[in-house]
């Protein structure tokens, strides 16, 4: 009899073949060809589970034989990689924004109407003393439980930072009326201090990420990051990850490495040396063994972090969630509808009047002088596709001869926007003199605040497009008329008409729509007008 498992033939000669006959014998049982082939099964399968275990033990022993690359070692007594940073940066917010909530209590108490049975900081001759500590504790607990002291994207998450107070506030209110029957606050105190909380602390956490993001445009205060991965993921994750400017990438090798054991432990005694605090595999599908790739990063203090190149996911916020052991990633509803479309709509009425009137003067002179410079009306309303796909008309400032739309036809073949869907083209002979200067530093946008009062379109959004480019359109590029159209948008400070491929500018519309929040809405705003200003990409 002969049976073959695998590439190995098993005969009766063989070792292994003789011993599953004399267990059979001695159990009584007849060793038949179909007793023997399965016990054969077992006894090979036993085989090759030692046979691998004995390899990684081999392995690992390799990789590990230096003690100063395995943070177990009982010689050394190191944290983590990038643990004392993040230390760092919990105690500075929590002193920040204690520094914040404390000015906003003391400054309502002196301006609020004072009450003798309420006292913030401690004083031996009266009570009760000291409630300035409690109501920091209430604060600071709802903050750290709402993850505002966690990772970056939580961190600054400004509508939950305002959520967050509020309910701070709405607990205080509730100790003080169930359990403060002797300690009373006044109630103008008690909204001085809830405005000024958010406004505190809201101006700090803005004006720290502003000086971060300033900090790290200049290639300060990024993490020291280091990619593993095959070549061509490795070219796609860096560009990627370049864009972000929030990383500094110390290195990258090919996963192919892992293959040999001693290169591979080289390899991390020098990712360790380079004060890289965490790994990014940007080829996950390539990894065999992804759990001993985890413990041989972990065991040199340095965290891993999977960059799912090949996975077609949503561009927005997510969240990791174990079932049953299973890893799955938990995707929010869109944002932009329900409450957040009034909270972005509130936003926008009242920034939009206030500039209104503002910038009233400038606009009254940029129209007397287009008047003056040509032939034609001083605005310039154009068909463009909104919310929904309805479509309104759009207020600008006059910047083209009066019949340029006669002229489109024949322009067509020189458009410089890649991909044929958006016109754009810079020596438009339309153009009047002018125009160039207003649309150099967009001056002929600023009718549209009119727009965004009547509703038609918000202060940031996606540029509302022309009929004509619509209609081009594929069927994934009317995502975006999902929400209102705006003034200025990622695509404006990013380049503007510089960026050359129509698919970029709906990647970057997507990209607003898939993380919209105020703190973004502010960050466009603020990152619009230094754009304006050095006339970028304008043209």
């Amino acid at each position: 009899m002969r049976r073959k498992v695998g590439n190995v033939h098993h005969t009766k000669g063989n070792p292994s073949y003789s011993k599953i006959v004399e267990i059979a014998d001695l159990t009584g049982l007849q060793a038949t060809n179909d007793f023997i082939y399965v016990h054969l099964l077992k006894h090979c399968y036993i085989l090759a589970r030692e046979h691998l275990l004995n390899y990684r033990g081999k392995r690992m022993q390799k990789n590990y034989s230096v003690g100063s690359l395995d943070l177990r070692a009982p010689l050394i007594a190191k944290l983590r990689r990038g643990l004392g940073i993040g230390w760092l940066r919990v105690i500075t917010l929590v002193f920040l924004d204690t520094l914040m909530l404390s000015l906003a209590w003391i400054v309502a108490e002196k301006i609020g109407t004072p009450t003798r049975s309420f006292n913030l900081l401690w004083n031996a001759s009266e009570k009760p003393n000291g409630l300035l500590l409690p109501i920091l504790i209430i604060n600071l607990g709802i903050l750290a439980a709402s993850g505002l002291y966690g990772t970056d994207d939580r961190r600054r998450s400004f509508l939950n930072l305002i959520k967050s107070i509020i309910l701070s506030q709405i607990v205080l209110l509730n100790i003080a009326f169930f359990y403060g029957t002797d300690r009373v606050v006044s109630r103008s105190a008690f909204l001085i201090a809830w405005l000024l909380s958010l406004i505190f602390v809201f101006s700090e956490r803005l004006l720290l990420h502003l000086a971060i993001v300033s900090q790290r445009s200049h290639g300060s205060w990024r993490q020291a990051i280091f990619i593993i991965g095959e070549p061509k993921d490795i070219e796609k994750a860096r560009t990627r990850l370049d864009k972000a400017a929030q990383f500094d990438i110390r290195g990258e090798v090919d996963l192919a490495v892992r293959n040999n054991p001693e290169e591979w432990a080289n390899t991390l005694e020098n990712i360790q040396k380079l004060g890289v605090s965490e790994v990014f595999i940007c080829s996950w599908h390539a990894v065999t063994d992804p759990i001993f790739l985890f413990w041989e990063l972990k065991n040199v203090g340095i965290d891993l972090r999977v960059l799912p190149l090949g996975l077609d996911l949503p561009s927005q916020w997510s969240e990791i969630k174990m079932i049953d052991g299973f890893t799955t990633i938990r995707f929010r509803s869109p944002p932009i509808v329900g409450s957040d479309f009034w909270i972005k709509r509130c936003f926008d009425i009242l920034a939009s009047g206030f500039a209104l009137i503002l910038i009233s003067p400038l606009l009254l002179l940029i129209a007397t002088i287009i008047k003056i410079d040509s032939i034609g009306p001083v605005f310039y309303k154009q068909e463009r596709v909104g919310l929904k796909g309805r479509r309104f008309k759009v207020w600008k400032f006059r910047t083209m001869v009066i019949n340029a739309a006669d002229f489109q036809q024949e322009l067509e073949g020189k458009n410089e926007m890649k991909g044929g869907v958006l016109f754009k083209m810079k020596n438009d002979p339309r153009i009047t003199d002018v125009g160039k200067f207003l649309r150099r530093y967009s001056l002929d946008e600023l009718p549209q605040l009119i727009n965004v009062l009547c509703g038609t379109m918000s202060l940031v959004g996606p540029r509302p497009l022309p009929v004509r480019d619509v209609e081009r359109f594929s069927e994934h590029h009317q995502i975006r008329h999902e929400v209102l159209p705006g003034i200025t948008g990622l695509w404006q400070i990013s380049g503007r008409s510089d960026v050359g491929e129509s698919e970029d500018v709906f990647r970057l519309d997507m990209a607003y729509i898939q993380n919209w929040s105020l703190a973004l809405d502010f960050q466009i705003l603020l990152q619009t007008i230094k754009v304006v200003f050095n006339s970028e990409g304008a043209y």
